[in-house]
């Protein structure tokens, strides 16, 4: 199952295994970690799961944001970056064992 670290806003690290399938929000839900609220479970409907991905994986999470959540991000609470993404949106493969990501330091 491939690992994935959350890292929150002031440096504090938790590593989780996440099934291969799910995306990044649900490890986080699954795994309490409250930084990523994801209030509308996934249904690209809010931006209470933003993220950072980190700079060394941004071009292994797959294609850059489609348009509708492209939308969403420009309501996240927190700063928008290039590396930006809905977790709700990021699907978890194989190939993203050992994925880190950042969050923001709120989400509302």
């Amino acid at each position: 199952m491939p690992k994935v670290t959350y890292v929150t806003h002031d440096g504090r690290k938790t590593e989780v295994d996440v099934p291969v399938g799910e995306n990044i929000m649900r490890g986080a839900l699954y795994n309490g970690i409250e930084e990523i609220v994801g209030e509308c479970g996934g249904g690209l409907s809010c931006a209470t799961c933003h993220c950072y991905i980190d700079e060394e994986w941004t071009d292994k999470v797959g294609p850059p944001p489609l348009e509708a959540e492209a939308e969403l991000l420009e309501s996240a609470a927190a700063e928008i970056r290039p590396n930006s993404r809905l977790s709700c949106q990021v699907d978890v493969t194989e190939a993203l064992d050992g994925l880190v990501i950042h969050m923001p330091e709120t989400q509302y």
